[in-house]
């Protein structure tokens, strides 16, 4: 019993002589090893700043994309303006070769017509000044033709206009009557209204065929012709003026506009 119970405390401090060394070790020890912090927990854990990262790397991705796209409209609206220029210098060549067109169609080789305003021939005003009273001219018609005839001369082509409206409505069967129909022709296409002007020289061929102002009627209706885009039409009248009435000055200016216009 004796023997039984030496050889249990034995054991038993054999068991403490293994356990005793493990208890009596420092604290300090424990101290001075590293400990292991879990990421995972608290809010800056290892997956939010991963995440965190994640996300800054990809907001960096984004602005560089925006900063491309940017590049790219700016080059865009480059070349937007660069072609609204060339348009823009298109436009203004194709309206300076209408208006070369324009001037060449309007103008014969005498000059004789100017688009904006009308020449008044030297002659023509000296006729009028200087024409001789007749049996069917009054001289109230004398008069008033010549008092219309005189804003054509000081360029106030409305008061033209009026004065020979008045003029053909109060002297109707006046040998002057073709002349007022001339002149508010020709006063009609200075102003560009270029229905009116057809209207007043046609009536003085069709009215007045015997008048001395039908070859120039024929002359100028050709122009308007021409500028109301009946080229057709506007040559068949400068052939009549050139076949009808060789000898009219007329006559040479429709020959010349008609070789402008073949050339």
């Amino acid at each position: 019993m004796n023997h039984s119970l030496k050889r249990y405390f034995e054991r038993l401090c054999g068991a403490g002589a293994i356990v005793l060394p493990l208890s009596v070790l420092p604290l300090t020890a424990f101290g001075q090893q590293p400990l292991v912090q879990d990421l995972s927990s608290g809010s800056s854990g290892f997956y939010q700043q991963t995440q965190r990262q994640e996300s800054s790397g990809g907001n960096l991705v984004l602005f560089n994309q925006v900063q491309e796209h940017q590049k790219e409209i700016q080059q865009l609206r480059g070349q937007i303006e660069e072609l609204r220029h060339q348009l823009e210098q298109l436009r203004r060549q194709s309206q300076q070769q209408y208006l070369d067109i324009e001037d060449r169609l309007m103008n014969s080789a005498s000059n004789q017509i100017e688009q904006s305003t009308p020449e008044v021939e030297p002659e023509a005003a000296e006729q009028v000044v200087n024409a001789p009273s007749s049996r069917d001219v009054s001289e109230d018609a004398q008069a008033d033709y010549q008092a219309a005839f005189a804003h054509v001369q000081a360029r106030q082509f409305e008061d033209a206009i009026d004065a020979f409206k008045a003029f053909v409505s109060d002297h109707p069967d006046s040998s002057l009557t073709a002349n007022g129909y001339y002149w508010l022709g020709e006063l009609y296409a200075a102003e560009g209204e270029l229905s009116a002007a057809d209207a007043s020289f046609s009536r003085v061929i069709e009215q007045y065929n015997g008048s001395s102002k039908v070859p120039d009627a024929l002359y100028k209706l050709g122009l308007v012709k021409a500028r109301q885009g009946e080229a057709e039409r506007s040559r068949e009248l400068l052939e009549q003026v050139r076949d009808d009435y060789p000898q009219s000055s007329a006559a040479g200016l429709a020959n010349d506009f008609l070789r402008q216009s073949a050339g």
